[in-house]
């Protein structure tokens, strides 16, 4: 345990970190566009999307919430390491991470306030298929509009009704990664 521990980080950290965060800023710009990501090799269950935008956006001050089987002795000793990323529940989480259905209830994610909108949670969704189909989505960084596939249509769209409050999604799919910013239209 103690060898996956200590591996699978960045091997040039402050280049792939800079690359993951690229990443993750244009998939944030851009509205359900897939895109590649690379860098970690976290120990399973988490793929290595969801492992490079950990290693990239967590710290020592970012609380996450390790959701169903993303929970493992393994994920959290990894995760400690690199990270040193406090472990919370869903109330208290910056982040959380797992499959769609280990993730719920939403209602359990802290959303911001009128006065702080920015203290909200960021969802990782792992998913087992990541494809530019389904649900029509428009919105701030979406020239006309844009397809994903989305594990709920109704839940995303009670979300956006919420802005400028809300959660905010990542999809990661092995390398793999698209996101949804709350002030995105789901339809």
């Amino acid at each position: 345990m103690q060898a996956q521990t200590l591996s699978g980080g960045f091997d040039r950290p402050p280049v792939q970190s800079a690359h993951a965060f690229r990443a993750v800023m244009d998939a944030m710009a851009r509205p359900g566009r897939i895109s590649r990501i690379s860098g970690a090799q976290p120990p399973a269950p988490l793929s290595i999307a969801a492992g490079s935008v950990l290693l990239t956006l967590c710290d020592t001050d970012t609380p996450v919430y390790l959701a169903g089987d993303t929970d493992t002795d393994d994920v959290r000793a990894w995760l400690a390491f690199h990270t040193g990323a406090p472990l919370t529940g869903p109330s208290h989480a910056t982040f959380a991470v797992g499959g769609w259905s280990s993730l719920m209830p939403l209602s359990a994610y802290a959303i911001g306030t009128s006065e702080y909108p920015d203290r909200s949670a960021t969802l990782l969704v792992e998913c087992t298929e990541l494809s530019a189909s389904g649900a029509r989505l428009t919105g701030p960084g979406i020239q006309s509009e844009a397809a994903l596939s989305l594990p709920d249509v109704q839940s995303f769209q009670d979300n956006s009704a919420l802005f400028p409050l809300g959660l905010d999604f990542i999809f990661t799919c092995g390398g793999h990664l698209a996101a949804l910013p709350r002030s995105t239209k789901v339809s």
